[in-house]
């Protein structure tokens, strides 16, 4: 028996149905996708990809195409150009929001809309919109690759729960839409791995839309920090079978910021931390998962060891501040 389970369609019925999906998605979304020129210090310029998500001017982009700008202007596919206002950005997860004047938009316009990247499977369609090399609305196609990646970001943070997909990106992509095949958009394009061909990258909407919320909300997202400049280093395994530990990996401190959170904490160089708010602690990317918002301001358990001759197991006491914003 044939173990495929679904309706016999042919070939020929397959690539019409794949061709459909493709045009009805940009159909449907490339009026609401814009062409970003920017000018930054100095005369510089840049440009990329972002897409209108509210019928009164909201648009999605990524961080790195806006960050700095002193002016933006967004053209949409019919011509029409509007300036940009950032109203927020946030250079760990790559996102920003603009707003523009959306009177005089196409009376067929349609926002964007939001989809889930839960729902998202290896292997489905993936659709992509943007302006590679200053090729104004673009559209590729391919499969969504894989789900869970991780990318670190220009700040050296990783973004979690990034989509890899071998949809065509280049320069100009950054900002646009990734979709689905009914149009929705599942990911902000944001990646390419230079050099390599199909391996492009997409943070995942769900992560979008929490990080918008927080953009709309305070023009930023408020996340904590302790003062600790860190290196990851492995953990003997001695030190771990004696302290019962499920670490292989821990964070060396490496210097202190003098009257911050760690310092009036008692941490000092060279102490090794292995824990903090009850999740294990492996490397500098644990720290920033779990100083989150909730944390700023909150007592803190941080399970540390100090001394390398005769090592001990420390359990201190820390309050998070909030991590001064980023210019």
């Amino acid at each position: 028996m044939d173990p495929y389970s679904g309706p016999d369609l042919g070939d020929e019925a397959l690539l019409d149905a794949y061709s459909q999906a493709v045009v009805h998605a940009s159909e449907t979304v490339a009026p609401a996708v814009v062409h970003l020129e920017v000018e930054l210090a100095g005369g510089r310029k840049g440009s990329g990809s972002g897409f209108a998500f509210t019928p009164d001017g909201l648009l999605l982009t990524n961080s790195h195409v806006v960050h700095g700008a002193r002016s933006i202007r967004a053209s949409f596919a019919d011509g029409l150009s509007r300036e940009g206002d950032l109203l927020g950005e946030d250079p760990d997860t790559d996102i920003a929001v603009l707003r523009i004047d959306a009177s005089g938009l196409h009376s067929d316009f349609r926002p964007v809309s939001l989809g889930s990247s839960r729902a998202v499977r290896v292997g489905q369609l993936a659709i992509a919109i943007g302006n590679p090399y200053g090729f104004q609305h673009t559209v590729t196609a391919g499969v969504v690759s894989a789900l869970g990646r991780s990318l670190r970001a220009q700040t050296g943070r990783l973004i979690d729960d990034v989509l890899q997909t071998d949809a065509a990106l280049n320069p100009g992509n950054s900002g646009g839409p990734l979709l689905n095949s009914r149009g929705e958009a599942i990911g902000v394009n944001t990646a390419i791995i230079p050099g390599a061909q199909g391996i492009c990258f997409a943070t995942a909407i769900d992560t979008v839309q929490w990080v918008l919320v927080q953009l709309l909300k305070d023009g930023r997202v408020r996340r904590g920090y302790l003062g600790i400049a860190g290196a990851n280093v492995p953990l003997a395994r001695r030190i771990a079978h004696h302290f019962e530990l499920d670490n292989t990996r821990a964070v060396r401190v490496e210097s202190v910021e003098k009257n911050g959170p760690a310092s009036r904490a008692g941490l000092r160089e060279g102490d090794l931390i292995v824990g903090f708010a009850g999740e294990a602690v492996n490397g500098i990317d644990d720290l920033h998962k779990v100083l989150t918002a909730e944390r700023i301001d909150m007592a803190s358990r941080m399970v540390l060891i100090r001394g390398a001759l005769q090592p001990e197991k420390l359990e201190l006491e820390i309050r998070a501040a909030e991590a001064a914003r980023r210019r």
